[in-house]
């Protein structure tokens, strides 16, 4: 039985740097542009502040495990490098301002928030009371870095486009938290499997959400059902009754004409006139 969960841990393990390497590397293309545009145009450096932070807590978190978190330990000492490069790259080609508010919290979060993660869990805490104190904080910002998706779903839901959203990434995203969930399980961690059944919830739901507006379609209102400019004369008022109106008004139908009694008009008392004359 040992040398099954063995096997599972190891399996799941690779399979998790494997597919997390591919999405280490999802945003090449972004940088690629920013490299040749020599701009960030619109983009933002937290996530990639952030990916880097997660990163060096798991990598820490991994330390205490005497062993076991080797797998953890090789995916995010790849992810810290790559993440480095792109934070480099992205001040590089930052303006003032962005650059300025890049490196603020770089040294907030990255070096005084884990130079001070460090000095809590060492100095107040010991074995495995240590490992529970930064499996917690691990899992607390885990659940922050996955939730982040939930602005990208608002703005599909609310424009009706996936254009920000790519099927690919958030695929790959959702294959990774369910592999490293099975690892979290396998190797019976659930500081590891916590946070990755919410990654692989949300990973499904952007799923969703993309193949349903990917293939939106706004309605097409029918050539009949358009409205037609007409004269005053011509309205159809027996179909304008049966249409609700603003303020609860109905327009009721015409009266029918009752065509089985002539209606005397004014050239009929003519005719008269010029008969009775005639006869005198």
């Amino acid at each position: 039985m040992a040398l099954t969960h063995n096997v599972m841990a190891v399996t799941f393990g690779v399979m998790g740097n494997i597919i997390s390497f591919i999405v280490f590397l999802a945003p090449v293309p972004t940088f690629v542009r920013i490299c040749k545009k020599k701009s960030i145009e619109g983009f933002e450096s937290l996530p990639y502040v952030s990916a880097l932070f997660s990163a060096m807590l798991w990598i820490y978190y991994a330390l205490q495990k005497d062993g076991a978190g080797f797998l953890l330990i090789t995916i995010n000492a790849v992810g810290c490098f790559i993440e480095t490069i792109y934070i480099i790259l992205f001040i590089t080609y930052a303006n003032k301002k962005a650059r300025i508010s890049t490196l603020k919290v770089l040294g907030l979060l990255n070096f005084l928030g884990f130079a001070a993660i460090i000095l809590v869990c060492e100095l107040l805490t010991k074995g495995s009371n240590r490992e529970k104190v930064l499996g917690g904080i691990c899992v607390g910002f885990s659940v922050c870095v996955f939730a982040a998706p939930l602005s990208i779903m608002r703005v599909v839901i609310r424009t009706k486009s996936v254009e920000f959203m790519p099927f690919s990434l958030s695929l790959f995203l959702t294959i990774s938290a369910i592999t490293w969930l099975f690892y979290g399980l396998a190797i019976k961690d659930f500081y590891v499997a916590l946070p990755n059944i919410l990654g692989a919830f949300l990973g499904a739901v952007q799923m969703i959400l993309y193949v349903i507006f990917k293939y939106y379609k706004a309605p097409v209102v029918d050539d009949a059902e358009k409205p037609k400019t007409v004269s005053d004369h011509s309205i159809n008022m027996v179909k304008l009754s049966s249409t609700p109106a603003s303020g609860d008004l109905t327009v009721q139908p015409q009266t029918n004409l009752d065509v089985s009694h002539p209606v005397k008009t004014h050239g009929g008392d003519l005719e008269d006139q010029m008969d009775k004359k005639m006869s005198n």
